[in-house]
C-alpha cells in the first residue's frame, strides 16, 4: 500500500512539474502583433510591397535575437499586413480593421501619401502608434499629431536643394512632366521652381501625367517644340520610366532629371539601360550599397528573403521596426502609448538604421513634429546603375522651424 501511494505521489510531482513547465514556457513566448498598412498591389506596390516585406524582414532578425526584451517579459513579433492599394478610402479601412479587430497598437508602412494622409485625420484620437515610411506628403507632420513619427523627410524638403543643384549646372530652361495632381510631387517642384527661378532659370512648361499613363507623346512632343535645356520628371517609378524610354525615341537630347527613387530592376522593366543613360535623380540618400555597410547587408540580405533587390525606400519601414523594438524595451510597456511617445521623442538614431539619418541639434532621431531627416543626394544613372555623385545642401534645423510654423 505504502509501494502505492509513493507511486501515485510520484505521479502527481510528475504532473505538477510538467504544469509547470507547460506554463513558463507559455509565458516564455508571448507575441507581440504590430501592423502593416501599405499599397501591397498596383502602381504604388513599388514601394509598398518593399516597405512590407523591410518591417517582415526586420522582425525575423529580432526574432531570432531573441525578440523584444519588455520588463520581465519577452516578445516575439508577429506581422498582419493589409493592402491599402494606394487608396485613401482603402487605408482608412486597413487601419480600421487593424485597430478594431486585431487589436493592434503599432502601424507601420505607408508609403504613398494619399492613404497615410486620409488615416492622419484620425489617429490622433486613437490609442496607438503610427509610424510613417516613404509618404512624402508635408502636410503628414504639420498637424501636431503625437502619435505620429515618419522616417521620410517631406518632398520640398529636397525639391529646394534639387533647384540649386539644376542651377548650378549651368540649366536655363527646363520642362516639368511629372504627376503634378498628387500634391507631395508638387511640393518638390513647387520648391524646385522657386530656388531655380530665383538663381536666373526658367521653367518653361508644367505638363502632368497620371499613375496609369503610359503613352506620354502627347506631351513630349509639346515639351520637344520649346527646346528647353532640361526636363525635370517627378513621379512614380512606372510612368517615369515611360517618359524616359519615349523621350529617348523621340530623340530628345536635353539632360533629364527626375525625382523617382527606385531600383535598377525597376526602371528596367520599361526602359532599357542605353535609354536611361545619364538621368539624374534628385532625391533622398536612401539605400546606399557599399561593402561592409548596413546597406549593403539589409540588401544581400533582403535579396535572399525574398528574391528580388529592395527598392531604395525600404529601408524607411525597416528603421521604423528597431525604431518600435528599443522603445517597446525603453518604455519597458507594451500598452502605455503616452510613454512610448516620450521615448520616441528622446531617442538617438537607432544603431541598426539603414538609412543615414541627419539627427536633429539636440542629438535626437524626430524633431518636435515627428519628423526625421536624411540627406539629399543627386544620383545619376552609368552603365546601368545609380551612382550617387554628390550630396546636396540639408539645412535640417531651418526646414523643421518651417514645418512648425505650418503646424495647425
Amino acid at each position: 500500500m505504502k509501494t502505492a501511494t509513493r507511486i501515485f505521489g510520484y505521479f502527481l510531482m510528475l504532473l505538477c512539474v510538467s504544469a509547470l513547465s507547460a506554463t513558463l514556457c507559455f509565458a516564455g513566448e508571448k507575441v507581440l502583433t504590430i501592423g502593416v498598412s501599405d499599397a501591397l498591389t498596383g502602381p504604388g506596390a513599388t514601394y509598398g510591397l518593399p516597405q512590407s516585406n523591410a518591417v517582415k524582414m526586420a522582425c525575423e532578425e529580432i526574432n531570432a535575437a531573441g525578440g523584444v526584451k519588455v520588463g520581465g517579459d519577452v516578445y516575439k513579433l508577429k506581422v498582419i499586413a493589409y493592402d491599402d492599394k494606394a487608396n485613401p478610402t482603402e487605408g482608412v479601412n486597413s487601419v480600421r480593421k487593424l485597430i478594431d479587430r486585431d487589436g493592434v497598437k503599432y502601424i507601420l508602412g505607408f508609403a504613398t501619401s494619399g492613404p497615410t494622409s486620409a488615416v492622419a485625420s484620425f489617429i490622433d484620437n486613437e490609442d496607438v502608434l503610427m509610424l510613417v515610411g516613404n509618404a512624402a506628403e508635408r502636410s503628414i507632420t504639420t498637424q501636431g499629431i503625437d502619435n505620429l513619427f515618419r522616417t521620410r523627410p517631406p518632398a520640398d524638403y529636397t525639391g529646394a536643394a534639387a533647384g540649386a543643384f539644376v542651377a548650378g549646372r549651368g540649366v536655363k530652361t527646363i520642362a516639368v512632366l511629372g504627376a503634378l495632381e498628387i500634391s507631395f510631387y508638387r511640393q518638390y517642384v513647387d520648391s524646385f521652381a522657386r530656388v531655380f527661378s530665383q538663381s536666373g532659370g526658367k521653367v518653361l512648361a508644367m505638363e502632368s501625367f497620371s499613375i496609369n499613363d503610359r503613352d506620354m507623346n502627347p506631351q513630349l512632343t509639346k515639351i520637344r517644340g520649346l527646346q528647353p535645356s532640361a526636363i525635370l520628371v517627378p513621379g512614380y517609378i512606372e510612368p517615369s520610366s515611360f517618359v524616359y524610354r519615349q523621350a529617348s525615341e523621340l530623340g530628345m537630347k536635353m539632360e533629364r532629371y527626375g525625382f523617382t527613387s527606385g531600383s535598377e530592376a525597376q526602371f528596367l522593366k520599361v526602359a532599357s539601360a542605353e535609354q536611361m543613360e545619364g538621368v539624374w535623380d534628385l532625391r533622398p540618400i536612401e539605400l546606399v550599397i557599399e561593402e561592409g555597410s548596413k546597406g549593403k547587408a539589409f540588401f544581400d540580405n533582403y535579396n535572399k528573403m525574398f528574391g528580388i533587390p529592395p527598392s531604395p525606400s525600404a529601408p524607411y519601414a525597416y528603421d521604423q521596426t528597431y525604431v518600435l523594438k528599443h522603445a517597446l524595451e525603453e518604455a519597458k510597456t507594451v500598452a502605455d502609448i503616452a510613454r512610448l511617445i516620450t521615448v520616441i521623442r528622446k531617442m538617438p538614431v537607432p544603431k541598426e538604421a539603414v538609412m543615414q539619418y541627419i539627427p536633429t541639434s539636440s542629438g535626437t532621431m524626430f524633431d518636435e513634429n515627428g519628423q526625421a531627416y536624411i540627406r539629399n543626394g543627386a544620383f545619376q544613372w552609368q552603365k546601368a546603375k545609380w551612382v550617387h555623385v554628390t550630396d546636396l545642401p540639408s539645412d535640417v534645423d531651418s526646414y523643421s522651424k518651417f514645418l512648425r510654423s505650418l503646424r495647425k
